[in-house]
């Protein structure tokens, strides 16, 4: 099975399998302000060709298939659309939308097997404040004698301020069960009502604020009336590993590791916080067992897979 890459200078970076787009990384998109304009994953597809996220939805335009997004960066927000405000109860509207925009390659590498991409990143506020640099990495693979294959998201993001910034979520704001932010991912229409799976568990949104080291989505498809999973393993040594997750089923198909889910994160001056991801896309319907030898494709030799709700 073989991995090609197709750049589209200035523009995005295309990997397919053998000839057909298998995910497409947008990372200079041309989206409006309000939408926080940063680098994002779609199409994703199965390696049938099954589509797995959505981008632009009308009811949240600013979700993007699957992105590195963070909705409460001090008093920015680099998630998009409004920000939600303690002493009002609601989101509000400000100019605070940020953008993370590309600068430069340090590395595209294609091969059979894998396609890595590695590149620097600044982080804008609206007013046009310069306030995180960010070295991005993202290997895409197959996996011999699996249905699936894999997407490791690597960031590495450099406080260049003289402040510590706070990294938090809507419920670190005041919100209930609404800690997302990080790395999100917005399914199809046809996946609402889908099942949550986790370690030895499965669920709906009743999993929401959990903690588990990975957590994943399976859900059918219109037209072809098949199923995909897709798993995101959160790795060990990221911060407040295992994460507690916002997941969502019933409004629309949603799953995000949220490290900053009931907590804010300080950012300090001059640090640079490290997070790892990967991210298993399968054909066929799963089970929490099905899922958990998926999450295994992701996990180090020797690298325990922590019970949900540690």
């Amino acid at each position: 099975m073989n991995l090609g890459c197709v750049h589209d200078i200035g523009r995005s970076v295309t990997v397919t399998h053998d000839g057909a787009e298998l995910v497409r990384y947008v990372y200079g998109p041309g989206d409006p302000q309000r939408e926080a304009p940063r680098p994002y994953f779609h199409p994703l597809r199965t390696l049938t060709g099954e589509l797995v996220t959505v981008n632009r939805p009308h009811d949240h335009v600013w979700h993007k298939g699957l992105a590195w997004s963070l909705p409460h960066v001090g008093a920015d927000n680099f998630w998009g659309g409004g920000t939600y405000v303690r002493d009002e109860q609601r989101y509000v509207q400000f100019p605070n939308n940020g953008a993370m925009r590309h600068r430069r390659f340090s590395t595209l590498d294609s091969q059979p097997g894998g396609v890595t991409w590695r590149h620097d990143l600044a982080w804008i506020t609206e007013p046009g404040r310069h306030i995180v640099d960010e070295d991005r990495d993202v290997t895409v693979a197959t996996r011999l004698g699996q249905d699936a294959w894999t997407l490791r998201f690597g960031t590495a993001m450099t406080n260049r301020t003289n402040a510590t910034i706070l990294l938090g979520s809507p419920t670190t704001a005041g919100r209930e069960n609404a800690g997302y932010g990080g790395l999100f991912w917005r399914g199809p229409r046809a996946f609402t009502g889908g099942t949550v799976l986790a370690p030895g568990v499965a669920g709906r949104d009743d999993l929401r604020g959990q903690r588990a080291p990975w957590m994943g989505f399976t859900g059918p498809h219109d037209e072809t009336g098949g199923a995909s999973t897709i798993v995101i393993v959160d790795h060990a040594d990221n911060p407040a590993h295992p994460p507690q997750w916002f997941v969502r089923t019933e409004a629309f198909a949603a799953l995000c590791p949220a490290p900053f889910f009931s907590e804010e994160l300080p950012f300090e001056p001059g640090a640079t916080l490290r997070f790892a991801y990967t991210v298993v896309v399968a054909d066929g319907a799963s089970d929490p067992d099905r899922a958990a030898a998926l999450a295994a494709l992701a996990q180090p030799a020797g690298n325990r897979l922590e019970e949900v709700g540690r």
